[in-house]
């Protein structure tokens, strides 16, 4: 059995701006850097043994910050770019919108440069993937990140390998990643979704090569896995963060809608 974190971000610049936000690349925000702070002091007497990071400012630095703190020998900080967020296009650096106002053609939106949320998976703007080129994506970053690291024989569940495997991505990205990981467990509800990370809060699971599977495991050609989610957006980290001034803490409703959307939440 290994166990694999997967982490959300810090707050960004760009999370302070209701802009679409996918392969634009702006750093920490102040707060950001401090959240992302209290995570790697959080995780301090958790032994990382594989670390990956996406490429992009905000989940790298993160990473950083997690790997400072980790206890020697510490882990290679390893880059992969298929941990990248969901690319929006054109629409990058543009107003974010839920819903196009009624009755304003989406043609005449394009030209104010105003971008709302497309619906269905196969959606996308020009030069931009979809949800589904998003999970086509994640699904090669799970056979890079994680099954290279899953023993070549199944361990009982009693028993803990010592691996663990952590993945500072981002929210849409690592609800498609999840997702990727629970495809491969046969027995696993497909239906459950694991989105709307807050920033720097994190998702845990458990993967196991089910019984009856032996050898070497193939990323390219999966065994059954076990995938168990132990836990969920946990964020206890941020308690030590609560001093921080009121303002960080109110957010208008545009602001409010696009965090919750960029973390991979279904917003209405």
């Amino acid at each position: 059995m290994i166990t694999v974190t997967f982490i959300r971000h810090g707050e960004s610049e760009d999370n302070l701006k209701a802009i679409w936000a996918g392969w634009k690349d702006a750093p920490l925000s102040d707060l950001g850097r401090k959240q992302a702070n209290a995570l790697g002091e959080y995780f301090s007497s958790t032994p990382i043994t594989h670390m990956y990071a996406s490429p992009l400012l905000r989940a790298h630095a993160t990473a950083q910050f997690v790997h400072q703190h980790q206890p020697h020998p510490k882990p290679p900080l390893i880059v992969n770019p298929h941990l990248r967020e969901q690319h929006f296009g054109v629409a990058e650096g543009h107003p974010w919108v839920l819903h196009a106002p009624e009755g304003t053609p989406v043609e005449t939106l394009f030209e104010q440069k105003i971008f709302p949320v497309l619906d269905g998976r196969d959606a996308k703007y020009p030069e931009a993937e979809s949800l589904n080129d998003l999970a086509r994506r994640a699904q090669v970053a799970i056979r890079e990140c994680v099954l290279p690291h899953l023993p070549d024989v199944p361990i009982p569940k009693d028993q803990y390998s010592g691996v663990h495997v952590a993945l500072a991505s981002h929210g849409l990205c690592i609800g498609e990643l999840i997702m990727a990981l629970i495809a491969l467990d046969p027995e696993a509800d497909k239906e459950q979704t694991h989105y709307g990370l807050m920033n720097t809060a994190w998702t845990r699971v458990d993967v196991r090569v089910r019984d009856g599977n032996h050898g070497p495991v193939n990323p390219e050609n999966s065994p059954a896995l076990e995938v168990r989610v132990t836990h969920t957006n946990h964020r206890e980290h941020l308690n030590s963060l609560k001093d921080l001034p009121p303002a960080h803490e109110e957010v208008d409703g545009a602001r409010a809608e696009a965090r919750a959307f960029f973390g991979g939440a279904k917003v209405q």
